[in-house]
């Protein structure tokens, strides 16, 4: 289901919706003069969530219709007094068990989030529309959710303004779900755990911790689709002699050691917790406002290996890192993809011809997402055409609608459709 659609959990954000931004708005009438009110009405379910939305609105600005809202722009005073009652009942909505002081830092916090996620775009996905989708002064300067609401129904402000502002809340609300869900699993703790494990347990003791030994990847690329055809790893000293010729890449690994038997076998990992910013925009892309339900993928770690048998190897060594560990490893949703055969792609934007071992692995009460490559593999889902994780990024979030949600045509005057295809054929372009 498309974050666009009439079942879109984000009623909100629907430009052809009850709250939808216009050019202007009145506070005696701010909707009922729109052409929707007959369709609203004839639909039981929308006519539900526009009233729980309303009253959302009305509980936490503390007014009894829209015309009140119009003294709380108008008053500093009457604004700040109602905000006392706002954030309590924010803070209760986040279970932010603290005083006034450490729940407006809390609210703050979400804004920033909420304001990383466009960065997030404007610097990677969308880097080439930067300057369009730029965050408007006036809403990147507001981090109370208070303000931001009445900046919404305020005139004197430009459609674009307005937009901005209800977009901001909207990611304000899953910033604060998903630090609530990270507040109540101790995610912090867990990923210090989790790296802690690997270091007693897991990595050689031939190495000091966190020291690597660098290693290269010359590649050979097919013409047609940039898929790698050969690979061969040589040290940095012969890196350096090298002159490559046309399709040929050299990609650098930071590898540490772990022990199979009496050999150490060398492998690239990369250990990450998923930020606020990348949780938000996958329950957008999943049409979700539930973190525990849209986001299993918290913890994570890419692991590249040179061979397949190295890759069983590291399965093998991980369970009995954990045994060593007093921990019970299970792998779960496991998927393998490195012998032949295609990828089971469920999500949006995924390549059915990505190559990988990829499964959740459960140590104690901590769930890991493991992506385990070859090398061969790992240039692939960087540089091959159809199966790079960049393309993939472009893929998912034009797919799910989630450009579209948050950078309407009405607004921005882009089209979407003809910006995914120039997005795609840019990545492409950088890895020949």
């Amino acid at each position: 289901m498309s974050v666009l659609d009439e079942q879109s959990i984000f009623t909100t954000m629907r430009q052809n919706g009850p709250f939808a931004v216009t050019d202007n708005i009145s506070l005696h009438t701010p909707f009922s003069q729109r052409d929707w009110v007959h369709a609203l009405r004839a639909d039981e379910v929308q006519t539900s969530k526009y009233r729980a939305i309303r009253s959302q609105i009305f509980n936490l600005l503390n007014v009894n219709q829209f015309s009140d809202i119009n003294d709380l722009i108008e008053d500093k005073k009457l604004r700040d007094e109602h905000r006392i009652q706002a954030h309590l009942l924010l803070g209760n909505l986040f279970n932010i068990d603290a005083g006034p002081r450490e729940t407006s830092i809390k609210l703050s916090e979400f804004s920033t989030t909420a304001d990383s996620v466009i960065d997030y775009l404007r610097n990677k996905v969308l880097a080439t529309h930067a300057a369009h989708i730029e965050i408007s002064n006036e809403v990147s300067a507001i981090n109370d959710p208070v303000d931001l609401l009445l900046l919404f129904f305020d005139n004197r402000y430009h459609k674009k303004v307005r937009f901005e502002a209800k977009r901001k809340l909207v990611l304000m609300n899953l910033a604060g779900a998903i630090d609530q869900q990270e507040r109540r699993v101790d995610i912090e703790v867990r990923f210090a755990e989790f790296i802690n494990f690997l270091n007693d347990h897991a990595w050689s003791p031939g190495l000091k911790r966190g020291e690597h030994q660098l290693a290269y990847l010359l590649s050979e690329h097919a013409d047609n689709d940039y898929a790698c055809q050969k690979v061969d790893v040589i040290d940095s000293a012969t890196a350096t002699t090298l002159t490559l010729a046309p399709n040929q890449r050299l990609t650098l690994l930071k590898r540490r050691l772990f022990r199979s038997g009496t050999k150490e076998i060398p492998i690239y990992v990369s250990v990450r917790k998923k930020n606020s910013a990348a949780k938000v925009i996958k329950l957008l892309r999943k049409n979700e406002k539930n973190p525990v339900v849209a986001v299993d993928d918290e913890l994570g770690l890419m692991a590249v290996l040179d061979s397949r048998n190295d890759v069983k190897r590291f399965v093998e060594h991980l369970g009995e890192s954990a045994a060593r560990a007093g921990i019970l490893m299970t792998l779960e949703d496991i998927s393998d993809t490195l012998t032949g055969g295609s990828y089971a792609a469920q999500s949006t934007g995924s390549s059915s011809a990505t190559a990988m071992l990829k499964f959740f692995a459960r140590l104690g009460d901590t769930r890991v997402e493991f992506i385990i490559h070859t090398n061969q593999s790992y240039l692939d889902y960087h540089l091959r055409h159809g199966v790079s994780h960049d393309e993939y990024e472009v893929r998912r979030l034009f797919d799910s609608g989630v450009a579209e949600f948050l950078f309407p045509e009405d607004i921005y005057q882009l089209d979407m459709t003809e910006i995914r295809q120039q997005q795609m054929e840019r990545f492409r372009q950088r890895d020949v």
